[in-house]
């Protein structure tokens, strides 16, 4: 199956620690942060939250257009999985007719001050899902080749998709991380990375009647707390829903941030594409076959 190589090559990349120089074989670490930081920092919100530490989420990308107001131009987040493929959502790319004109900013925390670990790349390609549907967001999942090879540093570091052998209903450490607005309805977007974090919410439960009534699909994740009050926000789309693994310091990325109604509101928390359960689309689309790239 097509799964085999990436997950081979994901099993490597966990245990291989830290080629900066190249993004060969590392994935979901941060070396610029601590992860026996305890559990509580940064337990606000996105909506209204706090400035992630420079470096905090490496994999971190920043879509950027230039006719946006404002001094960032941040469109959509992504996350970078191999040294020239982003992970975003798809319906970031529902208005955008040349994708040439798009800025892809990795390892910066504050965008008017991305710092020196940062790098600037263009889209090569991109690759919606086939089955993307505009109206109902189904199939909400888009890979984006870069024009170039990034360089990791302790800025830039791959993320982690999680694969089929991730047990993510248990997960528990479970943050999310963005440049959107900080409030529902604001006109711009956060300078500084934001970072919060959040619970998994079961799906029946999410897709009950007093809550998303019917309207959450199997390939999606719900996330946030019954009270609201913490979520992703407009801008945000496009980045990752993050956990921490279990038996180690690395990081999956389980979800990618998809749609919500409103932000941070009651019985109404972020929607996130599932990345496991995409995984052999997501493999497909970078070409990697199982042996070739496991070797």
């Amino acid at each position: 199956m097509n799964r085999l190589g990436l997950l081979v090559l994901l099993t490597v990349a966990r245990l291989a620690h830290g080629i900066w120089n190249n993004c060969g074989w590392t994935c979901g670490l941060r070396p610029m942060v601590s992860d026996s930081t305890p559990d509580d920092y940064g337990l606000t919100r996105i909506v209204g939250g706090r400035d992630a530490k420079p470096g905090a989420w490496p994999w971190m990308v920043s879509i950027q257009h230039p006719w946006i107001p404002g001094s960032n131009k941040h469109w959509c987040g992504g996350s970078l999985i191999s040294s020239d493929w982003v992970l975003t959502a798809a319906h970031c790319f529902d208005l955008i007719k040349k994708i040439g004109i798009l800025n892809v900013v990795i390892g910066a925390t504050q965008l008017t001050q991305p710092g020196p670990g940062a790098q600037v790349r263009k889209i090569k390609k991109l690759l919606p899902h086939e089955n993307y549907n505009e109206s109902d967001i189904t199939n909400d999942i888009a890979l984006l080749e870069l024009n170039k090879p990034v360089k990791c540093n302790p800025y830039i570091q791959l993320a982690c998709v999680a694969d089929p052998t991730v047990r993510v209903s248990e997960l528990q450490n479970c943050w999310i991380a963005g440049w959107g607005t900080t409030t529902e309805g604001a006109q711009n977007s956060s300078d500084r990375l934001q970072e919060a974090k959040v619970r998994l919410i079961d799906l029946q439960l999410c897709n009950s009647s007093r809550w998303y009534a019917g309207k959450i699909h199997p390939h999606n994740l719900c996330a946030g707390y019954r009270r609201g009050k913490i979520d992703t926000c407009q801008g945000d789309s496009g980045g990752p829903l993050m956990c921490q693994d279990m038996n180690a310091d690395s990081w999956w990325v389980v979800g990618i941030t998809s749609w919500g109604r409103g932000c941070a509101r009651e019985r109404l928390p972020g929607v996130y594409t599932s990345t496991q359960y995409f995984y052999d689309w997501i493999l497909a689309q970078m070409g990697l076959s199982p042996f070739e790239n496991a070797s």
